[in-house]
């Protein structure tokens, strides 16, 4: 697997901002008392899995913010959120998944602002390997069940899907 440090993100649609935007700002101000910080795509990550080159996740929450160097966090956040666009779907899909996989983040969301929908990732055990987990889709949430949008992880954390797709 080679992960592109940096990927211009130039050519996506505004969409895919205001998505991150929605989350930051909803999520953000209720983590203001804990030792968890949400993150945007202007935060770096580096790992030995990915060889220590960058890699920018539209949104993380990371509970570690003091393991960094520079301008770089070195530990892993507890839940990634990519939203899917043409020119990055498949890049979010396969070689990020794979990496977030191997660091093992612990909930991963691929966010569909042109369906509306999002798939809840989460990694669990995989059941004939004592070292390895996978993730698995744990549930699509669109229109029809969107009040079970929820982050795991965070349970105490409310996010509302029509907020979540506010301006979409």
């Amino acid at each position: 697997m080679n992960i592109l440090p940096i990927k211009d993100m130039a050519n996506t649609y505004i969409e895919h901002s205001i998505i991150i935007h929605n989350f930051i700002t909803t999520v953000g101000s209720q983590l203001k008392s804990s030792v968890c910080r949400v993150f945007g795509d202007s935060v770096k990550y580096k790992w030995i899995e990915n060889e220590n080159k960058p890699v920018i996740p539209d949104v993380s929450i990371n509970c570690d913010i003091k393991n960094r160097r520079a301008t770089n966090f070195l530990g892993v956040p507890r839940f990634i959120m990519e939203v899917l666009s043409d020119s990055t779907e498949q890049y979010d899909r396969n070689d990020k998944m794979e990496l977030y996989k191997k660091v093992e983040v612990a909930e991963y969301w691929l966010v569909d602002w042109r369906k509306k929908q999002v798939e809840v990732y989460m990694l669990t055990p995989d059941e004939t390997s004592v070292d390895d987990a996978e993730y698995k889709l744990f549930s699509v949430i669109t229109e029809e069940n969107k009040a079970d949008l929820k982050i795991h992880m965070f349970p105490n954390i409310k996010i509302d899907f029509d907020d979540l797709f506010d301006g979409i």
